[in-house]
């Protein structure tokens, strides 16, 4: 194993406010459903890493999504946390140690959601769950997304990671993006419809940054397929977050849901960080 130092993650100030929503949130839908005991509500965080961050700022070590998850009060019924780096994982099972209703997995996210975690989310079983997927790049596939959405017991808390998408697809000439970017970005879209959109007639995917936008193009139809197709009917206005230095795009906070309380209350908590926040460009209301 690594040394621990090494598998803690540093963090700008742009994370640190992205933990604060995913705290604020988590904290309003566990009060809400732990007021109805015959449902249990699940969190799972499919990126858990090793629970633990470090400010750049401060140097400070940070508490992690997970750890933000498991301090929640009311607390959630189930935690399900997973991560691909083995090493990471070890980290994680030392932090969360002697939690009974905690379960780490380690692996890809796509499989040990579609086989693990969706039969224990079940609606018809009186299960709900909050799910987070915040990678740093493309590495949740549609039909994963797509599942939740058509489970109808699962809102999630997604990382649309759009600078990702604008270094590995969003190049002015489709002809110069390699076969394995497009097969990631059709994995993460459900079909090759992106194309259309990324490569329109009228220029690269972010001629409409850097500074204030109106919301890229990309993002905006990710969001009507979460309804469309997903069957979410509760999206919220994304929330995308930037670079403090040079105002570069980073990802997107989309927030969908079944319930139209926790959409309330996810639109809420967005519309405040996207007026106050420094490190994030505003969008047009």
């Amino acid at each position: 194993m690594a040394e621990p130092d090494a598998l803690i993650d540093d963090i700008g100030p742009w994370t640190e406010i992205k933990l604060e929503i995913i705290r604020k949130y988590a904290a309003a839908y566990s009060t809400i459903l732990a007021k109805q005991p015959y449902l249990n509500h699940i969190y799972v965080d499919a990126f858990a890493a090793s629970g633990l961050l470090r400010s750049r700022e401060t140097g400070e070590l940070v508490e992690g999504s997970p750890l933000v998850a498991l301090n929640v009060k009311p607390e959630f019924s189930e935690y399900h946390l997973i991560e691909l780096s083995r090493s990471k994982v070890s980290l994680l099972r030392t932090v969360v140690e002697g939690r009974p209703n905690v379960f780490v997995y380690p692996g890809d996210c796509n499989d040990t959601l579609m086989n693990t975690i969706l039969p224990r989310c079940r609606y018809e079983d009186y299960k709900r769950a909050l799910w987070l997927l915040d990678p740093y790049g493309l590495h949740y596939r549609w039909s994963v997304v797509e599942a939740a959405g058509k489970a109808r017991s699962i809102e999630v808390l997604l990382n649309f990671p759009i600078m990702d998408i604008n270094r590995t697809v969003g190049q002015r000439n489709p002809a110069g993006v390699s076969g394995r970017y497009k097969d990631r970005m059709t994995a993460f879209w459900g079909d090759d419809s992106w194309q259309a959109i990324v490569h329109s007639a009228d220029g690269s995917l972010f001629e409409e940054f850097p500074q204030k936008s109106p919301g890229s193009r990309i993002v905006e139809a990710y969001c009507q397929r979460l309804k469309k197709v997903a069957t979410f009917p509760y999206v919220a206005k994304p929330l995308l977050f930037a670079a403090p230095a040079n105002n570069t795009p980073l990802y997107y906070i989309v927030f969908a849901s079944h319930n139209r309380a926790g959409y309330n209350i996810a639109s809420d908590i967005l519309r405040r960080y996207r007026a106050a926040s420094p490190q994030t460009l505003h969008l047009e209301e």
